[in-house]
């Protein structure tokens, strides 16, 4: 691009090439040398700037046009005015910059200066600022219209015109110098010279071999002949007296050749006679007997591999029969190993799930225990009060300060008994609430232990606590919420006689989520404490039409289970009371339960 005025005083940009005359105008289509186009031509033809003017226009067309560095060097016609110089390269100024001092430099100028860590003018010595310096566009339009002589005047073009006009006028002068159209050919040229330089000079155009007619450029035609031209006339290289032959006959010719080495045709079995193509003729005819010989030597060496090949896949094919049971077997052990596999990797998912809910539940007995810790402080810290206030008293009483004094504090000291009545009764039902989280099972099994044996049996039989209910437990953390009731001097039918237990479903917090009637199995049974291990137990499938197993809506339903469990002359000989203490379990069947 090259830069320009408009009538508004605005800088614009005018492309090197806009208004450019077609290069067939400047040179002749029969200039043109066969094999380049004109439109290649023409591409190769279009302004290049010379060495001391710019860089070869890879950078677009302004690279053609505007010095890489400093002001123009173009030969002006009359001398220009100081005021059209830069003050850095005293050079005409290209695309002018003016500084706040009113000093002119060229664009290139102005950004090394700027580029040192503390730029001052070289003039006036005064500091510069970048975004103070700004394009000077009246100097750049005067200078852009003052004329100069072509920049190919050297090679004879006493054209001028404006600074403005030099690309455009470069475009078609016939003396300004450009590449060869050919690619490999580096030579730059004058315009009006190039049909010349294409048709009789450049040593790359094309030309054809005289033998096989074929094209190419002519830097390449010599090696063409020497090296792979299939017509070119050659010699015999075993110097035979046969005349000069086409390069691409060579190889028959070697065949038939009479000074041509070669091998005997027998040399696979043995032969190692080699000469001319008459000696190894003349030795067949002579040598058949002895030829023959070697064929039945190499083969009766085969007929022996080959039966020693049969053999061995013989003794190999008694080995398959034992080698594929043995695959099979191994198959099959893979496959169990599989099945293995992938039970052991839902057992993994399934206590991945377990810790997850467990650790969740641990959490909120983490949070309750805090707040229990918290509740026994305040306890603490009321019964030392209380303490205190007791030892007040004492001292009033002693001190008999008057009838006042005592009930004030008489009633202070009944309003710190009830805080404290009301503290131990929350501390009482954390307690209770912390033994059942803490006891609590989610994997739907049961162990109840029941201490106190004996008295509490007695306190059946005295109807003053006929039954007792276990704590809660679970199916799941998510699951069923159920608990097991034992009445110990027996129930109903077994009253008296037996020890009955009972299954009871509970209201649970996510009972929305899981399907209803209830329908797991339940195994109920009281552990034997002795050696023996001989548990008693009884299992049963809900019935899904029983109140008992549908969805709660009192916090428990009605218990079911059996009546005459165990009776009590069993148990009072067995081993399943010891220390006071029986063991009673309840499993819930939770293999078949989906998730909520």
């Amino acid at each position: 691009m090259s830069a320009g005025g408009s009538p508004g005083g605005r800088e614009i940009q005018i492309p090197l090439q806009q208004g450019a005359i077609s290069l067939a105008n400047a040179m002749p289509l029969s200039s043109v040398p066969p094999g380049v186009s004109l439109r290649q031509a023409n591409a190769r033809s279009h302004v290049e700037a010379p060495p001391e003017h710019g860089s070869g226009g890879s950078h677009g067309p302004d690279c053609g046009f505007l010095p890489v560095q400093g002001g123009f060097r173009d030969r002006f016609l009359a001398t220009p005015e100081p005021k059209y110089c830069c003050e850095a390269c005293r050079l005409v100024l290209c695309q002018p910059r003016q500084t706040e001092c009113g000093h002119r430099f060229c664009d290139s100028c102005i950004n090394e200066l700027l580029s040192h860590p503390k730029p001052m003018c070289p003039v006036d010595m005064e500091p510069l600022f970048k975004e103070k310096v700004f394009r000077d566009v009246c100097c750049h339009r005067e200078i852009m219209a003052l004329n100069v002589l072509c920049r190919s005047h050297s090679n004879g073009c006493v054209e001028h015109m404006t600074l403005q006009q030099v690309p455009d006028h470069l475009n078609v002068c016939p003396f300004f110098e450009v590449p060869c159209p050919l690619g490999k050919c580096k030579e730059r040229v004058m315009r009006k010279d190039i049909s010349d330089h294409l048709g009789f000079k450049c040593k790359h155009r094309e030309g054809s071999c005289e033998y096989c007619k074929h094209k190419m450029p002519l830097s390449e035609l010599q090696k063409h002949k020497e090296t792979v031209c299939p017509a070119f006339p050659v010699a015999c290289p075993n110097n035979c007296s046969h005349s000069p032959l086409l390069r691409n006959k060579l190889s028959s010719h070697q065949q038939d050749c009479p000074k041509s080495q070669a091998l005997c045709p027998f040399h696979r079995y043995g032969c190692t006679q080699k000469g001319s193509n008459q000696d190894i003729r003349d030795h067949e005819a002579e040598s058949a007997a002895d030829h023959l010989r070697m064929m039945l030597s190499r083969s009766c060496a085969l007929e022996t591999k080959v039966e020693a090949v049969r053999e061995e896949l013989l003794e190999r094919s008694k080995v398959l029969p034992g080698l594929s049971s043995r695959l099979a077997e191994t198959e099959k052990l893979s496959e169990e190993l599989r099945d293995k596999n992938r039970l052991t990797d839902q057992k993994i998912l399934n206590m991945q799930k377990l810790m997850s809910s467990q650790s969740e539940k641990l959490l909120e007995v983490e949070l309750e225990l805090r707040v229990l810790r918290l509740l026994r402080e305040e306890v603490g810290e009321l019964r030392g009060a209380l303490e205190n206030l007791r030892a007040g008293l004492a001292l009033l009483e002693q001190g008999a300060r008057g009838p006042a004094a005592t009930g004030s504090m008489e009633t202070q000291l009944s309003r710190h008994d009830d805080m404290l009545s009301v503290h131990e009764i929350r501390l009482a039902d954390m307690d209770l609430r912390f033994q059942v989280l803490e006891t609590a099972s989610f994997n739907g099994t049961l162990i109840w232990k029941i201490r106190e044996y004996k008295r509490r049996k007695q306190d059946a039989v005295a109807s003053k606590t006929s039954s007792l209910y276990s704590q809660p437990f679970y199916t799941g953390y998510f699951g069923y919420k159920m608990c097991a009731r034992v009445y110990l001097n027996g129930d109903g039918m077994g009253k008296g006689t037996h020890l009955s237990l009972f299954f009871v479903v509970m209201r649970g917090e996510y009972d929305a989520l899981l399907p209803w009637p209830f329908k797991q199995k339940v195994t109920l049974m009281l552990m034997d404490q002795g050696p023996p291990r001989k548990h008693l137990g009884d299992a049963f499938k809900p019935d899904p039409n029983s109140s008992s197993f549908r969805r709660p809506v009192a916090e428990m339903n009605i218990a079911s289970g059996c009546p005459l469990f165990v009776a009590q002359t069993v148990l009072d000989t067995g081993t399943y009371i010891k220390d006071d203490t029986i063991f009673i379990k309840v499993t819930v069947d939770t293999s078949d339960l989906p998730d909520p």
